[in-house]
């Protein structure tokens, strides 16, 4: 009587066990891929085959900056609907008015950059302009 139980339940034991290890073994080789393709690119991005601004790109995922950036511009814009606050934003771009050319080009290249937009070109061109 125990060996007509005892057959089902060990066929059902080895199946799991069986499915336990194809899932580790998986597992392992999706992880083996993933340092692979980390080790291609890193190859690649020394051979130069992907461009430096691709790297940066992927280096600045869960970066902070680009939200400082982008908040800092937006804050001035909706306080100015504010009334309490025009007084205030009126007089802080009056301030930023007087700043040195060389420091807005600065600003410039650094709100740029924080957003991942290529500003040297751009930049550069600001700066050989004459007022």
């Amino acid at each position: 009587m125990w060996q007509l139980l005892a057959k089902p339940l060990l066929g059902v034991v080895t199946d799991s066990v069986k499915g336990f290890v194809q899932t580790k073994k998986l597992q392992g080789e999706v992880k083996i891929a993933k340092i692979e393709a980390e080790k291609k690119r890193n190859e690649d991005i020394a051979a130069g085959k992907i461009k430096w601004e691709q790297s940066a790109v992927d280096q600045m995922k869960g970066s902070w900056k680009d939200e400082f950036v982008l908040l800092a511009l937006m804050v001035p814009a909706i306080c100015a609907f504010l009334p309490f606050m025009q007084p205030h934003i009126a007089r802080g771009f009056q301030i930023l008015e007087t700043l040195p050319e060389y420091y807005t080009h600065l600003l410039y290249l650094a709100c740029s950059v924080s957003l991942g937009v290529r500003a040297a070109p751009g930049i550069k061109g600001m700066i050989s302009k004459k007022k």
